[in-house]
């Protein structure tokens, strides 16, 4: 019986939240979320940046996730990701700093915008063209 009821060939449409469903719902679908939310993050910004990507190398848990960037003026950081917000963890990819007592940004934005005058030169003229065209369509 215990073999049948976990043999994914059974049913086909089975997702994995059948199983166990309290468990999944809150062990699964967290560790998804904080990838989906640093990926989100890099997908805001990637234009504004040199490289930007959710770090392969460090673990990502229900709570926390890393993520990579380098600004325009090559300096790379690793961010940490978490329901406190976003801080910088090291001073390259793939790496924490424990001894590191960096403040935690509310928003990818104003942690970029503390880091690097090009991010914020880029990210300003987009602001600048979306304005431009939301102007243009609304005569």
């Amino acid at each position: 019986r215990m073999e049948t009821d976990c043999n994914p060939m059974e049913s086909p449409s089975n997702t994995g939240f059948e199983e166990d469903s309290d468990y999944t719902d809150f062990e699964g679908t967290d560790v998804k979320d904080m990838r989906l939310e640093a990926e989100a993050v890099v997908n805001d910004v990637l234009f504004a940046v040199s490289n930007m990507f959710v770090s392969k190398t460090l673990p990502c848990a229900e709570d926390v996730a890393y993520i990579n960037v380098e600004t325009r003026e090559r300096n790379r950081y690793c961010l940490e990701l978490t329901e406190a917000g976003l801080r910088i963890v090291a001073y390259d990819f793939d790496q924490t700093d424990d001894s590191l007592q960096t403040p935690y940004h509310e928003t990818v934005y104003s942690l970029l915008d503390s880091l690097s005058p090009a991010y914020r030169e880029v990210f300003g003229n987009a602001l600048l063209q979306r304005l431009e065209a939301l102007k243009k369509d609304q005569s």
